[in-house]
């Protein structure tokens, strides 16, 4: 992610004109922490206040803006309770305004005064008024600020409020710009993308005189923030070719002649073409930085099995790094079932492993003895330290930190790394979010996998799945039936799995085995669950969202997803992935009554497509790049205006004139780039 380093700019917030220490606190909770950043911290909408209305032709309900002379002030003490009510006119008519229990407010106004208001018209005793609208008095000489224009609007944190915030943008806009904010591209450059002076850019995105106005100074921060974010990250893969070496694994092709050999199925052409782009960067001395992407059950890890296998024929050592115990143990048996038979011996190490088999797997690794481990974050543990390790396989690295992946990452010569994801990602998110890797990508399912139906039902209707469902596990079928866990109300989501768990036993699903499993289960009993289940001695495994990834069971052809819409849209599709793996035809149900028109999308999306792609497409444009992965990642978000989707061309045009720049070496070479090069110089880019 690219962040802004600590600025040089050393004026302290709370000694600007406005602000003071618990102002400044407020926006140092929100990442504001110089003038700089608070020129940056832009509205999150816009509302246009601009249109004036008469009095005389006010509609109830619609949000307005009028503007008249103060007729009256009215301060009404009632009980615990205070009213103060401002009667104003135009040439149309009169309307009165009130606000409850802000009882300074009849101090602000004065009779004979112009002002605007700015608020919902409500009938209120078969009169028309406005309650607690936005107001601003005229002052002939200064510009409106809340009302009376395009308004922005912020977000806001504890002691943070739109009047006062509105306030002192305005005042650091006319007093402090121009210490802060410097352009830094030439006019030349400039004009040849059509982007507004920087200065003018900031001032309209806070307040501007037009949408037109907004839209090219919203271009030209979506702009900037792309190009500087491109220019550091060459800089930065640039940096990697020229500091590591990696290893050369060669006979690529007589291996896969050999692997494929031994295969139980045939790769698809999608496989095979994304292990020839993998084989083709294992073969340099450069280390390889490669996606391989594909949707849920696509045959991923085969492709990563072979890369593997070449390491370890070229006399070297590969790992596969995975974030939760079940993945790693079904990695481990997939590499062990397709390479043991060509000789090549995988281990698998997790938090759960006996201690005196992981002394011996530690020894093997540290020796050289063992040429694949698979495992957890135990294998990033300091007494693991790989003799000859070539190729690391990374599956969904956003759940791993930059500092955990370097230990294993950063040596030289550099293993090279694999990193795969079933989360298909759309290109201009795979520009950002993986931008120095190369990526490959699977669409194509293996054949013989099943369309999964699925279907979005209503709690009414759950008697009548469920004893479709005991019908189908009669007939040899299993099923799942999953459970939200959000981490603020884990306890109340553990104890409503646990109970309808009991309930099903004991109800429209007794006499038919069932299995709980969720994230307290010990290891162990969670394993013998999973085992069972894998066995067909467990019929319904009744499971929290720990399934998302990591279970393989053909026979299973039914799923219940309940609370559906408290998933996110890849996350359920994911979990839909854990069905329709078998040649037997699946079916998913959605238990959900959201109360968003957004949650009613996500699950009409789910019954129409299985397009992981498509599916991943639709997911961003609900909910955004920052919030993709389900839950909120932590630290700043990458970008604080762009948006890779509904901005990607502007990030395609910023790419290509990110390349020009450094190709042509205009940092170092020409005068006119000097302020973007102090500009960068006060960036750091963080992975």
């Amino acid at each position: 992610m690219v962040t802004q380093a600590p600025s040089s700019d050393t004026s302290h917030l709370r000694y600007i004109r406005g602000i003071g220490p618990k102002r400044a606190d407020a926006l140092a909770k929100v990442g504001v922490h110089t003038v700089r950043d608070l020129l940056y911290y832009f509205p999150r909408r816009y509302e246009d206040r601009s249109h004036l209305s008469q009095i005389s032709d006010l509609i109830p309900g619609q949000p307005t803006t009028i503007q008249g002379e103060i007729l009256a002030v009215k301060f009404k003490p009632i009980r615990r309770m205070s009213i103060v009510e401002i009667l104003i006119g135009d040439e149309s008519g009169t309307l009165p305004a009130v606000w409850f229990n802000q009882p300074y407010l009849k101090n602000q106004f004065v009779e004979g005064e112009k002002v605007i208001f700015y608020g919902k018209v409500d009938l209120y005793q078969n009169r028309l008024q406005m309650s607690s609208p936005e107001y601003e008095l005229i002052d002939p000489e200064e510009a409106a600020i809340h009302t009376g224009r395009i308004t922005p609007v912020y977000p806001l944190t504890e002691s943070l409020f739109q009047r006062s915030l509105r306030s002192l943008m305005k005042h650091l806009l006319e007093d402090e710009k121009a210490k802060h904010i410097h352009e830094y591209f030439p006019q030349p450059f400039r004009q040849e993308h059509d982007l507004m002076e920087l200065s003018e850019a900031v001032e309209s995105m806070h307040f501007p005189a037009s949408f037109e106005l907004l839209g090219r100074a919203r271009q030209r921060i979506v702009f900037d923030e792309f190009l500087i974010f491109q220019i550091l990250l060459l800089q930065k893969i640039e940096r990697t070719k020229n500091k590591y070496t990696s290893f050369e694994l060669k006979n690529a092709e007589d291996s896969l002649k050999a692997f494929t050999a031994k295969l139980p199925f045939i790769l698809t052409r999608d496989q095979i073409k994304t292990t020839l782009e993998i084989a083709f960067d294992l073969q340099k001395a450069t280390p390889m930085n490669r996606l391989l992407q594909g949707d849920v059950g696509s045959g991923k890890t085969v492709v990563a099995a072979f890369a593997l296998y070449l390491a370890a024929k070229n006399g070297y050592q590969g790992a596969i790094l995975v974030p939760t115990e079940i993945l790693a143990e079904q990695h481990f048996r997939n590499l062990s079932g397709w390479l043991e038979p060509l000789g090549i011996r995988v281990g698998l190490l997790t938090s759960s492993t006996p201690k005196p088999r992981r002394e011996k797997l530690i020894a093997e690794i540290n020796q050289g003895k063992l040429s694949i481990l698979a495992g957890t974050h135990a294998l990033l543990q300091e007494d693991i330290q790989f003799q000859k390790l070539a190729l690391l396989v990374i599956d969904e690295q956003h759940k791993f930190g930059v500092h955990q992946r370097n230990q294993l990452l950063g040596k030289n010569p550099r293993p090279h790394q694999l990193v795969m994801t079933a989360t298909p990602i759309p290109r201009t998110l795979a520009l950002t979010l993986y931008g120095d890797l190369d990526v490959s990508t699977i669409r194509e399912l293996p054949k013989g996998r099943q369309p999964i139906k699925t279907y979005w039902i209503t709690r009414k209707k759950q008697h009548l799945i469920l004893q479709h469902i005991r019908e189908k596990i009669e007939q040899g079928d299993q099923a799942y039936v999953i459970f939200p866990i959000i981490e603020e109300s884990e306890k109340m989501d553990l104890l409503a799995a646990k109970q309808e768990y009991e309930k099903l036993r004991k109800g429209l699903l007794a006499g038919i085995s069932i299995g709980l499993v969720h994230g307290k289960v010990e290891s162990l009993e969670r394993d013998r669950i999973m085992k069972s289940f894998q066995a067909g001695e467990i019929k319904v495994l009744v499971a929290t969202s720990v399934i998302e990834v990591g279970v393989d069971n053909p026979n299973a052809t039914m799923m219940v997803i309940e609370n559906a819409e408290r998933f996110g849209l890849s996350q359920l599709h994911q979990m839909r992935g854990r069905i329709g793996r078998g040649k037997k035809a699946s079916e998913c149900f959605l238990f959900g009554e959201p109360k968003t028109e957004e949650g009613s999308k996500r699950l009409r999306i789910l019954t129409k497509t299985q397009d992981g792609f498509l599916i991943a497409e639709e997911d961003l444009k609900l909910r955004g790049p920052g919030d993709f992965w389900g839950t909120r990642q932590s630290g700043d978000p990458m970008f604080h205006t762009a948006n890779p989707i509904l901005d990607a061309p502007l990030l395609e045009q910023a790419k290509a004139a990110a390349h020009k720049i450094l190709g042509e070496k205009l940092l170092e070479n020409s005068k006119e780039w000097t302020e973007l090069k102090a500009f960068l110089s006060s960036m750091a880019i963080r992975y």
